[in-house]
């Protein structure tokens, strides 16, 4: 299983804590090994990292780990390959712009027998099942809202509807960002936290790292990180029921479906 990472924020933040657990998942606590990537948004524009190295060899993830990159919005991805060859242009994330915005992607899952007609706006590059979904879903958005995005509440139910339709070819946990909300699409496994006061320390499962976010953070500062599996040991994450989605807005889950909503202060 591919590792998903996402944070969305009221006030730009780095992800350097959560990113060093994260990070240790793609070849040392855990065996994906195809390749990672991440991808933060700055204003309307989108700073991408690729590699098709291990995460945990990867001299670019260390750069990253050490770079305090302040973003709302941040998706990454460590991949186990099950479509397509370990190389760069089938690593995720993955970015197409849409309505004039940058949209970014990854996944979690393999899906079999999927081979969607595409109207050519939006074509993959690599040979994942992953980008082909992700083309298919934005040429389908593109098509039922052609001029402008439409209201984030009719933007939930098309990105639920499509989640259903593309998996039933098979498992289909993604994340999903424009650089203003991050949805969160449950098949099998997703967890989520929203940090917030009174902050506390939290410690990571998969390095012996401790960070207390109270002398990190002020009274008004709002994090989600959303993850395939929790991230610290010392937390009480929120585990995602499969088959729902779940949008993010300013570091707090937004009561958009019929999804349990998490109290943000």
């Amino acid at each position: 299983m591919c590792q998903l990472l996402g944070m969305n924020c009221n006030v730009p933040t780095d992800i350097c804590f959560s990113f060093t657990g994260f990070q240790a998942r793609g070849g040392l606590t855990d065996h994906h090994r195809d390749g990672w990537g991440i991808a933060f948004f700055e204003g309307r524009g989108a700073r991408v990292f690729l590699d098709p190295q291990p995460s945990v060899a990867s001299p670019v993830a260390e750069l990253v780990r050490q770079y305090p990159i302040r973003s709302l919005n941040v998706i990454a991805h460590i991949r186990k390959a099950t479509q397509g060859e370990v190389r760069l242009e089938n690593t995720h994330p993955f970015q197409r712009e849409l309505w004039g915005q940058y949209w970014i992607f990854a996944h979690n899952g393999n899906l079999k027998d999927f081979d969607p007609p595409l109207s050519g706006r939006f074509r993959p590059v690599g040979r994942t099942d992953s980008e082909r979904a992700f083309c298919h879903l934005l040429d389908v958005l593109a098509q039922r809202f052609p001029h402008e995005p439409p209201a984030p509440a009719a933007l939930h139910a098309a990105l639920r509807e499509l989640a259903a339709q593309i998996g039933a070819h098979g498992e289909f946990n993604f994340l999903l960002s424009n650089g203003e909300r991050l949805f969160a699409h449950c098949a099998t496994r997703l967890s989520y936290i929203v940090r917030q006061a009174p902050f506390a320390a939290a410690h990571l499962a998969d390095q012996d790292v401790t960070v207390d976010f109270s002398e990190l953070t002020t009274p008004q500062d709002r994090v989600a990180v959303i993850a395939t599996t929790p991230l610290t040991d010392n937390e009480s994450w929120q585990t995602m029921a499969p088959g729902s989605l779940q949008c993010f807005h300013l570091g707090c889950p937004e009561p958009l479906g019929d999804e349990k909503v998490t109290d943000c202060r």
